[in-house]
């Protein structure tokens, strides 16, 4: 009797066996929607709104507070973020809207802001804030600051890097130092650098680092997958 022409390859058994485990755990991982910052108060982005104006000039999709706009991927994310007259008496999560280019958070009690609040965004070029409230990073991190009709407008988001006296010193030689937020910087290896504060050169071994990880990842699914199936057998 001959053998092997008729049996499944075990290189592509394998393959099969990690796509099934990785879509079951997919099902059964609860779904949590990445836009729930949109849902944080009732209503919807009004048209004659500051964000809803915006949204109209970049022909966005407005979703409750949100203004979506698309990615050079197909996937949306949020472009603009309208919270005011929410009732909010303080602001500590807004990380779903990092991406935005305007925020609009006035007519709300707010008296307790993160200083982190809007680590990471980058973009944000357009703030709106009670009276009472002063701009994140303070007025240098910002090209205009004003206040109008009873709300603090911070417009023009300044790159923390080219501050005159606030250049980062904390970046190493081979670190550049790039804007993550009014008031916040990162920093990130330049081209040709890695490793513990970018001071090895060459490219980065991802095969040498991420096989192993990757093998050991399988390795655990595949025997998570066996006990379970065990389990269910001795049910």
């Amino acid at each position: 009797m001959k053998t092997g022409h008729n049996q499944l390859n075990p290189a592509l058994f394998v393959f099969i066996l990690y796509l099934c485990i990785y879509r079951s755990r997919q099902q059964n991982e609860p779904q949590v929607s990445p836009k729930m910052v949109c849902q944080q108060c009732s209503g919807a982005v009004l048209n004659g709104s500051s964000v809803g104006e915006f949204c109209s000039s970049f022909a966005g999709r407005v979703a409750g507070r949100c203004c979506l706009g698309n990615e050079t991927s197909g996937r949306e994310r949020i472009i603009g973020l309208d919270l005011s007259n929410c009732s909010l008496t303080h602001v500590d999560n807004l990380q779903e809207a990092s991406a935005a280019f305007i925020i609009d958070l006035s007519i709300n009690s707010i008296f307790n802001m993160s200083d982190a609040a809007f680590q990471g965004f980058s973009k944000l070029s357009h703030l709106i804030l009670p009276a009472h409230m002063a701009c994140p990073g303070g007025n240098s991190s910002w090209e205009k600051v004003e206040l109008k009709e009873g709300k603090r407008l911070c417009k023009g988001q300044r790159n923390t890097c080219k501050q005159p006296g606030r250049t980062p010193a904390n970046c190493p030689g081979y670190a550049r130092c790039g804007p993550y937020g009014p008031g916040f910087f990162e920093c990130s290896c330049a081209d040709n650098y890695h490793g513990y504060k970018c001071l090895r050169e060459g490219q980065f071994p991802t095969l040498q680092v991420l096989g192993p990880l990757g093998a050991s990842t399988f390795v655990l699914s595949l025997l998570l997958w066996l006990t379970q199936r065990r389990k269910a057998k001795a049910l």
